[in-house]
């Protein structure tokens, strides 16, 4: 029956879109953006089944007939971009199209106009290509880059607005860990954009999210991001803060396998969120207090997804068991934000996936190294022991040792069938008194 549904949703779109040729310029623009309420419903594969390369050049073809105006183009491509971002689809068809080297050629022009240049339409192409695009030229990156934050800049107002910037920021969470951008020519701007919401709460949480996003993978190329990323701009804090307004607006008990597949955007913002902080945690090495509140909201939202949302539980596993690899991270934070107990309460479910079962062995194995190593480097032999009892009773009182052993005859079959991390050693899971 799904499979019918995204059909249909893929069958009214195209038949939409060629419809456009019969109505005026002004009546385009709102049969657009009833085409974005179909790439709303529209999910991910059928997503990329539609815009493909001949899609694109049918766009362009368009435009060269007078049948689509280039700000209606530009309109449909933002909705376009703005659905396949928030969904985290790779669409792969604009890429060398005529419809995006005119993009390209645009965007050189404008840029470089000395007078009487169009700031709103150099942003929407740029924004537009952006998004679309997956091999980026450096001087049209640079161009872009300047040009969308410039345009995001303490802007406040109405909803519309609102949606501009957010459109915009959402585009530039486009650009990942592959993409190199020169981080001194824009941080300022960065800086500012982070610390004018803080202080007027002017972006929406999606465009907030993207900020961030923008700002993290930056850190891949240019470490001393990090005390900018961590101390001044407070992550931890504010992801932490977004994370529990976000889970609030979940109907968790409305998502269990088979209830309503479609993903509310409070879904996908909290998803995108959880996969923002797993590249912290994988890049940024400095480590503060309001990481350990950030971490207890990690464990909030595992509990509310834990046997509701597969897909958020899933992160959320793995980020708790990242905080058990992370060098900063003392055993002492992790008994404090209620990461043991939550993987304790995870480990213990009736029906686990191979891949949960690793993930959560992977966190005690790494916690018990984690704690022999912090024994060895303690000096004070009054505070070894007052550490490992501590977490000997903790674990004890959970029937943690029992869960454990239990496991033992999987670690073979896990281990033999990719999970090569995990040792064949049950001693090297447990914590001893």
């Amino acid at each position: 029956m799904m499979a019918k549904v995204f059909l249909l949703n893929k069958q009214i779109f195209l038949e939409k879109l060629l419809q456009l040729e019969q109505f005026t310029e002004s009546e385009q623009k709102h049969k657009i953006e009833e085409l974005s309420n179909v790439l709303e419903e529209i999910g991910k594969e059928e997503f990329k089944s539609v815009f493909t390369t001949e899609l694109f050049n049918e766009i362009h073809t368009m435009i060269e007939e007078k049948i689509l105006s280039m700000e209606n183009t530009i309109l449909l491509l933002k909705h376009i971009s703005y659905y396949s971002n928030l969904k985290r689809i790779w669409i792969e068809g604009f890429e060398g199209t005529s419809l995006c080297k005119r993009f390209e050629e645009m965007i050189i022009e404008e840029d470089e106009k000395k007078e009487e240049k169009n700031e709103k339409l150099l942003a929407d192409l740029c924004e537009c290509y952006i998004s679309l695009s997956d091999d980026y030229q450096p001087k049209l990156l640079c161009i872009c880059v300047s040009c969308i934050l410039k345009a995001t800049l303490k802007k406040e107002g109405n909803e519309e607005a609102q949606k501009e910037v957010e459109m915009a920021l959402l585009s530039l969470s486009n650009l990942d860990v592959l993409c190199f951008v020169e981080q001194k020519q824009h941080l300022n701007e960065i800086k500012e954009i982070f610390k004018y919401h803080q202080e007027h709460h002017n972006l929406t949480r999606l465009a907030y999210q993207s900020a961030w996003e923008f700002l993290i993978y930056r850190l891949f190329f240019e470490n001393s991001l990090e005390e900018d990323f961590v101390n001044e701009l407070h992550f931890g804090r504010e992801a932490a803060r977004e994370l529990d307004e976000l889970s609030k607006c979940v109907e968790w008990k409305n998502k269990k396998e088979g209830k309503g597949s479609k993903e509310t955007k409070e879904e996908l913002v909290l998803l995108r969120w959880l996969q923002t902080c797993e590249s912290c945690f994988l890049r940024c090495n400095l480590w503060n207090e309001e990481f350990v509140g950030l971490i207890n909201s990690i464990v909030q939202v595992f509990r509310s997804a834990k046997g509701n949302y597969k897909e958020i539980s899933y992160q959320t596993i793995f980020l708790l068991k990242e905080t058990s690899i992370r060098t900063g991270v003392e055993i002492k934070d992790l008994m404090k934000s209620g990461v043991a107990d939550a993987v304790l309460e995870g480990i213990q479910q009736q029906t686990l996936e191979d891949e949960m079962i690793n993930q959560f062995l992977e966190f005690f194995m790494n916690l018990s190294k984690k704690l022999k190593r912090e024994m060895d480097e303690a000096m004070d032999e009054a505070k070894r022991k007052i550490i490992r009892r501590r977490v000997f009773d903790k674990l004890e009182e959970e029937g943690y040792e029992d869960t454990i052993t239990s496991l033992y005859e999987v670690l073979n079959f896990l281990k033999r069938k990719r999970y090569r991390k995990l040792s064949l050693d049950i001693y090297d899971y447990l914590v001893n008194d």
